[in-house]
């Protein structure tokens, strides 16, 4: 059987011999997960979109990423653009109004409404009906992979976030790299917002406050974000 090697940070390697983990088969399940879900969003850039398809291959896509991808799509149609591009899908992020990638554009120092996602056209897929283009394709698998690496088992606006942030062909991505938007900071900017929603959980009943949330995204953020620390002592 071939062998992949697989490297861990020194702590965890420690406590997987320590606690004598199956290694192997663990791993095994982890990556036929992920081949998974890699592999069925491939296949459903590559198709005519269509909303009720969509929602039903993608199970894992959240029900605000679904709208923001029928936004995107509708867009699109509405231009007679024969692909959905990066620009579609950031306006769709923007006009859903309600969900995380857009808190942590704020909790970046961006104000949502400063941006006018682009209307650029974007190499199409080959194919008859609506596509995703090859940059936009690109975007969505790259949060499909964000999405694994934080082991969460969804795939939400925030993750769309940083694939937009993280994939370097479209005009979405030029545009939100302009306003210090870059994959790498989305992702920590990500990871603090998800660490400050498990604690808001667990300390009060309204979990879903939106101030509420932001506040504990920017608390977290304080130590690791420069341009965090400037907003919160803007706020204050």
């Amino acid at each position: 059987m071939p062998k992949v090697n697989v490297y861990l940070p020194d702590e965890l390697a420690d406590a997987v011999r320590e606690t004598g983990l199956p290694v192997s088969p663990i791993c095994q399940r982890a990556l036929e997960q992920a081949v998974r879900r890699i592999t069925t969003i491939r296949q459903a850039v590559l198709t005519d979109i269509d909303p009720a398809w969509l929602a039903e291959r993608l199970p894992s896509f959240t029900a605000r990423l679904i709208t923001v991808l029928n936004l995107a799509a509708g867009r699109a149609r509405e231009t007679g653009a024969v692909s959905v591009t990066t620009g579609d899908l950031l306006h769709g992020l923007l006009t859903e109004g309600q969900n995380l990638g857009l808190q942590i554009l704020t909790a970046m120092d961006v104000a949502p409404g400063s941006l006018t996602a682009p209307a650029v056209a974007e190499p199409a897929a080959t194919g008859d009906g609506l596509r995703f283009s090859g940059p936009a394709a690109i975007a969505l698998e790259l949060s499909v992979g964000e999405a694994i690496g934080f082991g969460h088992n969804y795939v939400g606006c925030e993750h769309l976030l940083v694939g937009l942030a993280a994939e370097p062909e479209g005009a979405a991505g030029e545009l939100l790299r302009s306003r210090a938007v870059d994959g790498k900071a989305a992702r920590r900017t990500v990871a603090a917002a998800v660490a400050g929603y498990a604690h808001l959980r667990a300390t009060t009943a309204d979990p879903a406050a939106p101030p509420a949330l932001l506040n504990a995204v920017r608390a977290e953020l304080a130590p690791l974000v420069k341009r965090i620390e400037a907003l919160e002592s803007r706020l204050n």
